[in-house]
């Protein structure tokens, strides 16, 4: 593969700021997917799908390029917990989430539009929760911060205070998992090995 464009298929603004820590040049090319979970389909299967799915939509419009993409989602008690369509469904997940221990699972990929050549990975982190009260709770949703992110919380933001500990990657949490990805950056020879 060659650095010779990279496009980020993604809109969000977390996953931009992570990516300029590797690369000062890139395109942000949103893709538009339908992200409903299928019918048994796993944490795992559905993150890895998405990634996948956002990435050839992004390459299948731009050709020679580099399409790095990203699915994340919070997991409890086997139930995938995306992003809340409104904020009742908000405060279901918060109130779920309080108290407990969850997993926190984004797949990424790096895709040669030219090619097809491809690197597919899940990493999971696992995040503990403090006891949220109701007052802390409303506060939190009707900032508005909750409705676009899986599980109902920025833990990068506001939500920051609600957390007791990560295990495992923190930036897999905000949404790509950077040590990672640079990792197969680098063995892609996207980025150079001394950096």
């Amino acid at each position: 593969m060659k650095p010779d464009r990279i496009i980020l298929a993604s809109a969000s603004p977390r996953r931009k700021g992570l990516l300029l820590k590797l690369f000062r040049d890139f395109d942000v090319v949103a893709a538009d997917v339908d992200e409903s979970i299928r019918p048994g389909e796993s944490a795992p299967e559905h993150v890895k799908r998405l990634a996948l799915e956002k990435a050839r939509t992004v390459a299948a419009r731009t050709g020679d390029a580099t399409v790095i993409s990203a699915d994340t989602v919070v997991v409890l008690d086997g139930d995938i917990l995306g992003k809340p369509s409104d904020a009742g469904e908000a405060g279901r997940m918060l109130r779920r989430l309080s108290g407990r221990t969850h997993a926190v699972l984004t797949a990424f990929c790096i895709l040669d539009a030219a090619t097809g050549e491809r690197v597919l990975k899940v990493v999971e982190s696992r995040v503990t929760m403090k006891a949220i009260g109701e007052r802390e709770l409303d506060e939190y949703i009707a900032t508005g911060e909750s409705l676009d992110k899986a599980g109902a919380y920025a833990i990068q933001g506001a939500a920051s205070r609600f957390v007791e500990r990560v295990e495992g990657s923190y930036t897999n949490v905000v949404g790509l998992p950077m040590d990672e990805l640079e990792d197969e950056l680098r063995a892609m020879g996207l980025i150079s090995p001394g950096r």
